[in-house]
C-alpha cells in the first residue's frame, strides 16, 4: 500500500516524519525520495537485523536517523531528537516484515523448520521455546485464546504440556505438529497452527500492549495538522487502532444532565476517510498484504 501511504502522509518537502516500524525500509526510502534537503526522517525498529540494514543502506543519508527499540519509546526518541510536537507525520506498519517471516532461523513461520524463537528483538527476552518450557497449561491456553482466538486453546495447551515432559519443544515444526495433533477440526484453507503461532508471537513481543502505549504517545509528538497513518494486519491490531482514533476524535464524554453547554472537549485527532484496503493488483503482487487495513487521522 505504498502509494496510499504516501498520499495519506501528505508529505511536505521540508517536513519531519517518523517511520515507527522501519522493517527493510520500503516506505522510508520512498519518503526520502519526496523530502527535500531540509526534510528529516526518523525511524525505529526492534529488529537488530533491520537496524544493521538501515545503517548500511542509508549510511550516507544525512536526513535519516534510526533508533533501535520498540515503537512505544517514540515519545522519548522524539524528545531526544528535539522534535516533540513538530512531527508532520507518523507511519506505523504493524506486524512482521517479509525477511523475518522468510528467515527460518527467526522461528516465525511453521512453513519451514527452524529454532522456535519468534522474538522481533532476538537480542533479549524469552524466546517462544523458553516460554513454552516454563508456562503452565492455563497460561498457554489463555494466550492462545486471547491473542489467537483459538477455539481449541485448552486442548492444545494440554497436549503441549504433556508432550514437553517427553521431549523439549525447540523447533517450529515440532510445535506445528503438536498443534495439528490436538486440533480435531481443520479449516481447509488454513493450517491448524496459524492462530497459535500468531498468538505466541504477539504475546512474546508484547505487540498489543506496545501498540496501545505507542498510539497514546503519537498525540504528544505530532504537530498541528500532522498525520497518523497505521497499517494493521489482523483484527486484534485494527480493533485497537480503530478504537484509539475514534476516542481521540470524539473527545471527552460528559455525563448526561450536567448544566453545561453542548460542545466537544479533549479532542486530539480528526478522522480522515474510511479504512482502506489493498487493491486487487497489490494483493496479486504481494499475497501477504491481503489482510492489510490502513487508517488515517490528523492532529487537531
Amino acid at each position: 500500500m505504498l502509494e496510499a501511504v504516501l498520499e495519506a502522509l501528505q508529505l511536505q518537502s521540508d517536513g519531519i516524519y517518523l517511520d515507527a516500524t522501519f522493517g527493510r525500509g520500503g516506505h522510508a526510502q520512498a519518503i526520502l525520495q519526496v523530502l527535500g534537503p531540509e526534510g528529516r526522517l526518523l525511524a525505529i525498529d526492534r529488529d537488530p537485523e533491520a537496524i544493521q540494514y538501515a545503517r548500511q543502506k542509508l549510511a550516507d543519508e544525512p536526513r535519516f536517523t534510526i533508533q533501535h527499540g520498540c515503537f512505544d519509546m517514540l515519545a522519548q526518541f522524539c524528545k531526544e531528537q528535539e522534535i516533540a510536537g513538530r512531527l508532520n507525520g507518523i507511519l506505523m506498519d504493524l506486524g512482521m516484515s517479509s525477511p523475518q517471516i522468510d528467515n527460518a532461523e527467526r522461528g516465525f513461520s511453521f512453513q519451514v523448520d527452524g529454532p522456535l524463537d519468534m522474538r522481533m528483538d532476538n537480542s533479549n527476552g524469552l524466546s517462544a521455546a523458553q516460554w513454552l518450557a516454563e508456562a503452565d497449561e492455563k497460561e498457554i491456553a489463555d494466550v492462545l485464546w486471547r491473542y489467537g482466538e483459538e477455539r481449541n486453546s485448552r486442548r492444545i495447551a494440554r497436549h503441549i504440556v504433556q508432550q514437553r515432559q517427553r521431549r523439549p519443544i525447540e523447533t517450529t515444526r515440532q510445535l506445528a505438529e503438536l498443534i495439528a495433533e490436538a486440533s480435531p477440526m481443520r479449516d481447509r484453507h488454513k493450517h491448524p497452527a496459524t492462530r497459535c503461532f500468531q498468538a505466541i508471537r504477539i504475546f512474546i513481543n508484547r505487540e498489543l500492549e506496545s501498540l496501545e502505549h505507542a498510539l497514546l504517545q503519537t498525540v504528544e509528538v505530532l504537530a498541528q495538522g500532522g498525520r497518523l497513518v497505521v497499517i494493521s494486519f489482523h483484527s486484534l491490531e485494527d480493533r485497537i487502532v480503530k478504537r484509539f482514533m475514534r476516542e481521540q476524535a470524539r473527545g471527552q464524554l460528559l455525563p448526561r444532565g450536567l448544566p453545561v453547554m453542548a460542545g466537544t472537549s479533549g479532542q486530539t485527532l480528526r478522522l480522515l476517510g474510511k479504512a482502506q484496503r489493498p487493491t486487487a493488483c497489490e494483493v496479486n503482487d504481494n499475497p501477504r498484504s491481503r489482510s492489510a487495513v490502513l487508517r488515517i487521522a490528523e492532529r487537531l
